[in-house]
C-alpha cells in the first residue's frame, strides 16, 4: 500500500478570504516503509502571511517572493499523490486550501485524484478522549523526538506525523507468525519472519485497578462514538470454524 503524509504551510486561516499555500511537504510510506522518495515546495503564495501566521513558520514574503507559484508545481504534486492513501493531520484545514487552489485551475477537488484519506486527528481523539491531540501532544505522547521543531514546517511536520502514525498504528504488522515466509528489510535484503509458536511467551494478567482503568478509556470511547468501540465487541470466529461450529 502506497501511503503519503501530507501537511501545508498557508498566510493565514482561511481559503475562502484569500489566504494561499506557501509550502507543501509529503512523505511517502509503501508498506508502513519510509522510501525517501519525499516532495517538497516553497510556494509563492502572490501575497502577504497574516502576522499571526508569519510567527508559526517564518517564511517571509521576501524568501518566498522567488519560490513557483502554485500552477507550475500543481501538475507533479498530482501526479506524485495520484491513486496513494492520503494521511493528514486535521484534514479539512489543508484539504480546504488544495481544493481552492485545485478549483483556481479548473481541476476536480484534491480527493478525487487520490485513493482514501486518514485523519489522524479524528483518530487521536477516538484514541485519547478529552486529551490534548496536537502534532506536539501527540509526540510527547507517543515517543516521538521532536526536539527539532522551533517552528513549523510542512516537510519537517509530515516527517513528524508519519512517525506518529506508525506509532499510532504499530502492533498491526509486527506480530507475524505465519511460517516459512520471507520479507525484505530496508536494506532490500530477504528477512526470514520468526514464528512466535517457538517461544514459551509469559502470560502476564492485569491487575484489579488496571482494569478499572481500561474500562474507563473504553467508557471515554464509547461516549464519544456515542456507541459500542471495537474492543469491547467479540471477533467474528474465522469462517472454517463458523461452519464447525454450525
Amino acid at each position: 500500500m502506497r501511503q503519503l503524509i501530507l501537511d501545508t504551510e498557508t498566510t493565514g486561516l482561511n481559503a475562502k478570504t484569500g489566504d494561499r499555500l506557501l509550502e507543501i511537504g509529503c512523505v511517502e510510506l509503501v508498506n508502513r516503509r519510509l522510501t525517501g522518495n519525499n516532495l517538497h515546495f516553497y510556494i509563492n503564495p502572490e501575497r502577504d502571511s497574516d502576522p499571526g501566521a508569519l510567527a508559526v513558520h517564518g517564511l517571509t514574503t521576501e524568501f518566498l517572493s522567488d519560490k513557483p507559484k502554485f500552477a507550475e508545481i500543481a501538475e507533479q504534486l498530482r501526479e506524485y499523490c495520484r491513486g496513494a492513501e492520503i494521511i493528514i493531520h486535521n484534514a479539512a484545514f489543508d484539504l480546504g486550501f488544495l481544493d481552492m487552489e485545485f478549483a483556481r485551475l479548473g481541476w476536480p477537488p484534491f480527493m478525487e485524484h487520490c485513493s482514501g484519506l486518514i485523519d489522524t486527528l479524528l483518530r487521536a481523539r477516538e484514541m485519547f478522549p478529552g486529551r490534548r491531540n496536537s502534532l506536539d501532544a501527540l509526540c510527547e505522547r507517543l515517543g516521538v523526538n521532536n526536539a527539532h521543531r522551533t517552528l513549523h514546517g510542512a516537510l519537517l511536520d509530515a516527517e513528524l506525523l508519519a512517525d506518529v502514525y506508525l506509532a499510532m498504528t504499530r502492533g498491526q504488522e509486527s506480530l507475524v507468525i505465519d511460517e516459512g515466509e520471507n520479507d525484505e528489510g530496508n536494506d532490500g535484503v530477504p528477512r526470514e519472519k520468526i514464528s512466535l509458536r517457538q517461544f514459551e511467551l509469559p502470560v502476564i494478567l492485569a491487575a484489579t485497578e488496571e482494569i478499572t482503568l481500561h474500562d474507563g478509556v473504553l467508557d471515554g470511547i464509547d461516549k464519544g462514538i456515542k456507541g459500542t468501540c471495537v474492543w469491547r465487541k467479540e471477533p467474528a470466529p474465522p469462517e472454517g470454524e463458523a461452519a464447525a461450529a454450525a
